[in-house]
């Protein structure tokens, strides 16, 4: 398969990893439990805990290939996703430590005062050096983390210049941002994986099938990725999305500036549209 490279401009600015099994995260099981009526009897004791639906997953393709999902084919209801790449290279360190910042908070503010549930497509070097912030995205049921990769090194090459991870190093460079994740103290993460770059071939397919995460791309590009025009990256996504539509975005203040001026535009409008906003894991459930 071809590299799917859809984004037009991919944000460059989002390692090895440990040589255990990948593991998708599991959905955690709540505790609490529901008191027994008034008419119970005494001896009955207290009703299960309902136990949440884990994230919804595609089954692997021939061969074991990881799936790709870009958004609900089917249907007409007026949902759509938006999800934003917090992306860092592995490499960027120095930057960071040098004042150029990876994340936007202010983003992730408007997003919450809106509203608006949303998908975080998350590299383990961004957790790192985000701890806090990637925690608290991961304890807002508002929100869900994926994984972007730790590295945000490509899966197939040529994409947009960025370094190469190598196949057999692929799995682990996935299992290390799940790691981030979990030490960052995140918990609603979920088994979904974004190629950076969006750049993928059946090599990177193949390699990923024992992670167990199902790859998700997107259908409606918003443009934002070096973007000085707010309303531009705005009418882009209004343009673009249908029902069912997922968005790509990005959480990258430095790379991504318009991004959080854009979306209060974007949600309004989409609202008024008719349309209700919708982490991915619903999207692809089809609730």
């Amino acid at each position: 398969m071809a590299a799917f490279v859809l984004l037009g401009a991919a944000l460059v600015g989002c390692g090895g990893g440990a040589a255990e099994k990948p593991r998708a995260p599991k959905a955690k099981t709540p505790t609490a439990s529901h008191s027994p009526s008034a008419g119970a009897s005494a001896a009955a004791g207290p009703k299960p805990a309902r136990v949440p639906a884990a994230p919804p997953t595609m089954a692997p393709g021939p061969g074991g290939l990881t799936p790709v999902y870009s958004r609900r084919a089917q249907g007409t209801e007026k949902v759509v996703a938006l999800t934003f790449d917090a992306d860092m290279t592995a490499d960027q360190g120095p930057r960071a430590a040098g004042g150029e910042r990876f994340d936007n908070p202010q983003l992730i503010a408007t997003l919450r005062r809106l509203k608006v549930d949303a998908t975080v497509f998350m590299t383990g070097r961004w957790a790192e050096e985000y701890p806090d912030q990637a925690k608290s995205i991961g304890g807002d049921p508002r929100f869900e983390i994926a994984n972007h990769s730790y590295s945000h090194y490509a899966f197939a090459s040529p994409c947009y210049g960025l370094p190469t991870v190598a196949g057999p190093d692929m799995t682990a460079d996935v299992q290390r941002a799940f790691d981030a994740f979990r030490d960052a103290g995140a918990v609603n993460v979920v088994p979904y994986f974004r190629f950076p770059g969006g750049c993928y071939d059946d090599a990177a397919l193949r390699a990923l099938g024992p992670a167990g995460v199902t790859a998700v791309q997107w259908d409606v590009v918003s443009g934002d990725a070096f973007a000085k025009d707010a309303d531009a990256v705005a009418e882009q996504v209004l343009d673009g999305v249908k029902p069912g539509s997922l968005v790509v975005m990005h959480c990258t203040r430095s790379a991504a500036p318009v991004t959080e001026e854009a979306i209060r535009r974007i949600v309004p409008e989409l609202r008024a549209r008719g349309y209700r906003f919708v982490k991915v894991s619903e999207l692809m459930g089809g609730r």
